[in-house]
């Protein structure tokens, strides 16, 4: 599986893609929050905080992940290579897991750059080093765990149809839905509060207050394990 997933990632950095997403991801965060004058810009709201990045970067990737997974499966559905590689000494299961395994890499490698953020939070307070660590932390584990959560999202959306763009759009369709959709349902009617806790922006703002729960670790597991086992059963239906 550990060849499988070199390749995918080799594959990710012989076209633009891999090199697109993590400037896309870089400079469109770097502009909201350094440059525009906008409600995210760290400099005008004139306190050392990240949380404008974190508040920004969910949206960024719900958009830039399904780009990197679309191809997944639905490119080796349309080339027909997907018989052929199931004919490997291979699982499905690791076949799958090495995908997933690709695209969450190519993003993580995406988020490490944003740690100089951190650096210069760390020097503009007006005593250096004077900025809530604990909440940052948290953030950035609540981040890894909802960039789990969308690859495996768009990993399964992959398997839908051999085109990539109607991949794309399906996999942005229920990241939006378990990102926003509850919460929106909850402001939209009147509901149990609770229902708001299903979604995946109620756990991830928990993350960011500092506070690493292992119940939202569990949550967003259990979605990326429901899609991946979910993407296993429709490819296994198909063939």
């Amino acid at each position: 599986m550990l060849a499988l997933i070199k390749r995918e990632i080799h594959s990710f950095f012989a076209s633009p893609i891999g090199y697109l997403v993590i400037a896309l991801f870089l400079v469109f965060n770097g502009l909201f929050l350094w440059v525009f004058s906008s409600s995210f810009n760290i400099l005008d709201a004139g306190f050392a905080d990240l949380s404008a990045f974190f508040q920004l970067a969910p949206w960024v990737l719900l958009f830039l992940i399904p780009a990197v997974t679309m191809r997944a499966f639905s490119d080796e559905k349309k080339m027909g290579t997907l018989e052929l590689l199931r004919t490997k000494p291979i699982s499905l299961q690791s076949i799958v897991l090495a995908k997933y395994f690709a695209a969450v890499a190519l993003i993580f490698g995406a988020l490490i750059p944003t740690l100089l953020y951190v650096l210069t939070i760390s020097s503009l307070g007006s005593v250096v080093g004077n900025f809530d660590l604990g909440s940052t932390i948290g953030s950035y584990v609540g981040l890894l765990c909802l960039v789990c959560s969308y690859a495996a999202i768009g990993t399964f959306s992959s398997t839908l149809s051999s085109n990539q763009i109607v991949a794309f759009i399906i996999a942005i369709l229920i990241c939006f839905a378990l990102y926003y959709g509850f919460e929106g349902l909850t402001s939209l009617i009147n509901v149990d509060f609770s229902i708001e806790s299903l979604g995946m922006k109620a756990h991830f703002d928990s993350t960011t207050r500092g506070i690493i729960d292992t119940r939202d670790t569990i949550y967003f597991l259990s979605i990326a394990a429901f899609f991946l086992a979910a993407t296993v059963f429709k490819l296994r239906k198909e063939s």
